[in-house]
């Protein structure tokens, strides 16, 4: 299992980190554009946390090496459906992240009511429609871009228990992650102070 934590407003700082980090051919993958730097920080701004639901993979240093973006419509008839946007570091790809988070949303999706999913890419951006195909969504190409739909059956106890276990997984296997780095971090401290007092009574010995 791969732990992937829903994220909150409060981890703003290590997503904006990783979406700066995305490659000019991948922001164009994820945006339909090559966002600058100032784009992408408009971007983490003006996410609704209290609406939409972010979902992260993170590495045993704390970065945010994978991450999605489900968004609820507001618009009347339209609030039983949700959009899907997807964005992996180029180092770390080949490895299913894409596809796990996919799943991710759909059984928060499911236990929220959501009946449509939506995935609006590019039609070169492969491996998310191959994703959504696998899925089951219907996917449909207009030049350039594609739209992938994907009808969600409705949440039963089998999802909701999903969601519940991946999610404290998640939140575990994020402490035991950042006790570590801190571990890490104190010891590295401590290196440094007895390095010092060694290089202080060195200087005092000659």
């Amino acid at each position: 299992m791969v732990p992937i934590r829903s994220l909150s407003s409060t981890h703003n700082k290590r997503i904006a980190q990783h979406l700066l980090k995305l490659l000019p051919a991948d922001r164009y993958l994820r945006f339909g554009y090559v966002a600058s730097d100032e784009q992408i920080q408009r971007y983490v701004a003006d996410i609704n946390f209290d609406r939409d639901e972010i979902f992260g993979i993170y590495n045993r240093r704390l970065e945010l090496i994978a991450m999605a973006h489900l968004a609820f419509a507001v618009e009347g008839d339209l609030t039983s459906c949700a959009e899907f946007g997807v964005s992996v570091l180029t180092r770390v790809r080949g490895r299913g992240y894409g596809a796990r988070l996919f799943d991710r949303a759909v059984i928060h999706a499911r236990n929220e009511g959501v009946q449509m999913m939506f995935i609006h890419a590019l039609s070169e951006n492969t491996n998310m429609l191959n994703i959504a195909r696998s899925a089951g969504a219907i996917v449909e190409r207009d030049g350039s871009e594609s739209d992938a739909y994907l009808r969600l059956p409705p949440a039963d106890l089998d999802s909701r228990m999903s969601e519940m276990v991946e999610e404290q997984v998640a939140r575990t296997d994020y402490q035991l992650k950042l006790q570590a780095q801190q571990f890490w971090s104190f010891l590295h401290m401590l290196q440094d102070v007895r390095r010092g007092i060694r290089a202080a009574r060195d200087r005092t010995a000659s």
